[in-house]
């Protein structure tokens, strides 16, 4: 018999708001994400401690500028060189992977939960997650919104207030809500 904890990172629905181990787990990482975000930005010991409980590892040459909020925490991962700038949250009710040298500008949301249609069911606060890929040299504008389920191609660029809902090919430059690729991204500099 599987628990909500299981039915969650199985992408099945599972009930997030009346289950005491993930409300506790969500209570937990949200004490640590207020001290992360009341901690200075020049006590970079602390704050890498904090970051270190929150993710339960954190990979070299990473930043987070506060305020972050994360749901869970363990099931963020990121790649080295990431860069996440403040205010952004991760709805990571399922795997949110960032491959390494992401860019995420301001106000950046993630949510890999959806919610029945149904009224019923909803009102039961059941709930699905399914992972967000980020692959690596990816940079996501400010005020980017990640749907569940979406992947964004390797060496792509997104464009700020997007809404991306779709998964996004490999080196596009893709903009809007919904989000669509509009070309893809250039070789050199102009």
């Amino acid at each position: 018999m599987t628990n909500e904890y299981e039915r969650m990172l199985k992408e099945k629905w599972y009930d997030a708001n009346n289950d005491e181990r993930l409300i506790k787990i969500r209570r937990e990482v949200q004490d640590l994400c207020f001290e992360y975000n009341q901690t200075r930005p020049s006590d970079l010991k602390r704050r890498n401690e904090l970051l270190e409980q929150i993710l339960g590892e954190v990979p070299e040459n990473v930043e987070m500028v506060a305020p972050i909020w994360v749901d869970y925490g363990k099931h963020l991962k990121l790649g080295k060189n990431v860069f996440v700038n403040a205010n952004s949250y991760f709805m990571d009710g399922n795997y949110i992977t960032i491959g390494d040298n992401v860019f995420i500008g301001p106000d950046g949301g993630f949510y890999t939960n959806t919610h029945p249609e149904n009224i019923q069911s909803r009102n039961e606060g059941l709930e699905k997650a399914l992972p967000i890929t980020i692959e690596k040299n990816v940079w996501l504008g400010a005020n980017v919104s990640v749907m569940p389920g979406v992947t964004i191609g390797e060496g792509s660029v997104i464009g700020a207030g997007s809404v991306v809902t779709k998964n996004i090919p490999k080196h596009s430059v893709a903009v809007g809500n919904p989000c669509r690729v509009i070309r893809q991204t250039k070789e050199t500099l102009d």
